[in-house]
């Protein structure tokens, strides 16, 4: 039988009280996730922009002159694609599979299954939906990102039964990564291919905000069959019941007595429980919900970004009028 703790008027059991802190903590790990690419945002075109400012010397701009006048002129029409591609590469371009994008979050997170168009693609083969999750997942910017989410979960102190210090910092490190790496596939792989769905998001970009806002919402519930039928989302929903369930039995801390400065013997309930993975599941649904939002709305971001950094860059640029 659990323990309670006891508040003034209130017995609260100790497995509510693991629950709640669990929940947090997810919700903290999305935060801090957003936060940290909110501020990449901000800094980059700043960055690039310090990068691309051309030199104000006089004698630079000459010799750069007689220079361009020494090479033959390009063809605009062989030029415009280039630079055209590469102003829209982050949010159109074509990913590594056939059908996917290399789209990236905030410039940083792999957003590789988002497509802005409602345009019906060639389904994706099994192999296929692997290996783009599989890039997802073990892109270079995950490993920091899991460093960062073990360190929220530390402060927080989530899980307390792994305590404090350099191993348990590790053992929450494995635990973010396994959480990370078992969600993607089951929802994005392994039940795609079991049912045959689509795991891409397909953008609206189209109506009011609160449309296009309901619109993202509701893929959380409806996708597309690899036909291109609408079916109700059982990748997403029985996928992530299945990781959550898949977590919590598997690696996630038993009960434990740890010794705290005020209680020796501070008995900390286990986090395999039922109720656990109902909370990590509806936990995890809600922040995907989220995430899709973002989803729906980055390439807006993502082009008033771009067109500010142009025109930083052209007030930057001298004038070279005699």
């Amino acid at each position: 039988m659990a323990r309670s703790y006891l508040i003034p008027a209130l017995f609260i059991p100790s497995d509510a009280i693991a629950s709640c802190v669990r929940r947090k903590c997810l919700v903290l790990k999305f935060l801090g996730k957003l936060t940290a690419c909110l501020v990449l945002t901000g800094a980059l075109p700043l960055t690039c922009t310090a990068q691309n400012t051309p030199p104000t010397s006089s004698a630079s701009s000459a010799q750069t002159q007689s220079q361009d006048a020494s090479k033959p002129a390009a063809d605009p029409a062989a030029v415009q694609p280039a630079g055209k591609d590469k102003a829209d590469g982050q949010t159109s371009g074509q990913g590594k599979v056939a059908g996917t994008s290399n789209d990236r979050l905030f410039y940083t997170l792999p957003n590789f299954l988002t497509l802005e168009s409602k345009k019906q693609l060639p389904p994706l083969s099994v192999g296929d939906k692997f290996k783009v999750v599989a890039l997802g997942t073990f892109d270079y910017v995950e490993y920091p990102w899991w460093g960062v989410l073990a360190a929220i979960s530390q402060a927080t102190n989530s899980e307390p039964a792994l305590g404090q210090g350099w191993e348990a910092y590790a053992k929450r490190y494995g635990i973010t990564a396994g959480d990370s790496m078992v969600e993607n596939f089951m929802v994005g792989a392994v039940f795609p291919s079991i049912l045959r769905q689509d795991p891409r998001y397909y953008q609206s970009g189209q109506g009011s905000f609160f449309r296009r806002t309901g619109y993202s919402v509701s893929r959380i519930f409806v996708t597309r069959t690899d036909s291109g039928r609408s079916q109700f989302n059982y990748s997403e929903i029985f996928g992530a019941a299945t990781a959550a369930a898949i977590s919590a039995y598997t690696y996630h801390p038993r009960s434990a007595y740890i010794s705290t400065p005020s209680n020796p013997h501070m008995f900390v309930p286990s986090d395999r429980t039922f109720d656990n993975v109902l909370s990590t599941w509806g936990t995890q649904v809600g922040l995907d919900t989220i995430t899709l939002v973002v989803k729906e709305f980055w390439p807006d971001i993502h082009r008033k970004l771009s067109k500010k950094h142009k025109a930083d860059i052209g007030s930057q640029a001298p004038n070279t009028t005699p």
